[in-house]
């Protein structure tokens, strides 16, 4: 009790929250937020993007990053914007449902190419961007799904080397229903484990997501349980929704080959999207993809092992813009 008492006033939420927004101002990086055009047939409400960027006009070539179904695209992307940013000029948005952006509340939950279809009006509305303008694209696990959807909508004139970190674009209900299994069997649906609401799934979260023990796993369970409500409560309905919304496997969303270049980033324990997974994407994505697995990480290597992330990332990138494709020719 007295352990509790001493603790009462402690939340890890506001430390982690001041440590990513530390980084994201050390890398110049701002606040910002877009009312997107309305689309057609779209009812009343709009949609709103919010994204950290560089204050002006792009000096450096764009480079957007997608976040994945986690908590904040802050703590996610903490330890690249400080390096990406020196060569790149850098844009984290909010997806749909997530942080400060919300769709049109008349509009059905967004899939990954409503995702895609906005993060591509963002584009259009950055300042100074030019509209011929070739954009380097990352995601990180749900963030893949979309990146993958943007560069294929998009196509190479608008959208160049991609990158797409842990993410299973050939997943299916039968991978959801391992997934579950791997995690114990005794949750019911993905939504009750990806956005847990008590301590334990909040632990097996974290035990499913990092191969290494992390800090805030060490925590009492009732900071824990005080944290992942107020992390994920916010709209937790709509995600729910969009939860159910993937279309991956659908005529929607079949996996095809990808004109730009491609470089797939998978850690090897990740237990969320089992390794063998890689190399089917990788087959399916077309001849232009490199895949690099990353040991002793797990489903989210570039919190892990950041510093080979960003190596691996900012060569990859870097080498693309000196061997342009026959699309910049």
């Amino acid at each position: 009790r007295a352990r509790r008492r001493a603790t009462m006033g402690f939340s890890f939420l506001p430390v982690m929250e001041y440590l990513s927004r530390r980084a994201f101002h050390a890398a110049r990086l701002c606040p910002h937020t877009v009312t997107l055009p309305r689309d057609p047939g779209e009812g009343s409400g709009a949609r709103t993007i919010h994204y950290w960027a560089p204050p002006g006009e792009p000096r450096l070539p764009p480079l957007l990053l997608i976040h994945g179904f986690g908590p904040m695209a802050t703590w996610q992307w903490r330890r690249q914007v400080g390096p990406f940013s020196r060569r790149f000029h850098v844009v984290v948005p909010d997806l749909l449902c997530f942080g400060g952006s919300s769709p049109s509340p008349s509009s059905p939950a967004p899939s990954e190419s409503a995702q895609a279809a906005a993060l591509a009006a963002l584009l259009d509305a950055l300042p100074g961007l030019p509209a011929t303008a070739r954009v380097a694209v990352a995601g990180t696990s749900y963030g893949g799904f979309v990146a993958y959807s943007l560069a294929r909508a998009a196509g190479p004139g608008r959208v160049g080397p991609v990158v797409i970190s842990n993410s299973d674009l050939l997943k299916t209900a039968e991978d959801d229903r391992a997934f579950l299994q791997r995690a114990g069997g005794e949750w019911a649906s993905m939504a009750e484990l990806l956005m847990p609401l008590d301590a334990r799934s909040a632990r097996r979260l974290m035990e499913l997501s990092f191969y290494r023990r992390q800090v805030t796993s060490m925590l009492p369970d009732f900071l824990i349980r005080e944290g992942v409500q107020k992390l994920f409560s916010d709209k937790r309905e709509e995600k729910i929704e969009l939860m159910k919304a993937i279309i991956i496997g659908t005529d929607e969303f079949q996996l095809t080959p990808l004109e730009q270049d491609v470089l797939l980033i998978w850690g090897d324990h990740d237990q969320i999207f089992p390794l063998d997974k890689a190399f089917a994407v990788k087959r399916c994505l077309g001849e232009n993809v490199r895949l690099e697995i990353f040991k002793e990480t797990g489903h989210v290597p570039q919190m892990e092992d950041p510093d080979r992330f960003n190596e691996v990332v900012l060569d990859f990138l870097l080498a693309s813009q000196k061997s342009p494709n026959q699309h910049d020719q």
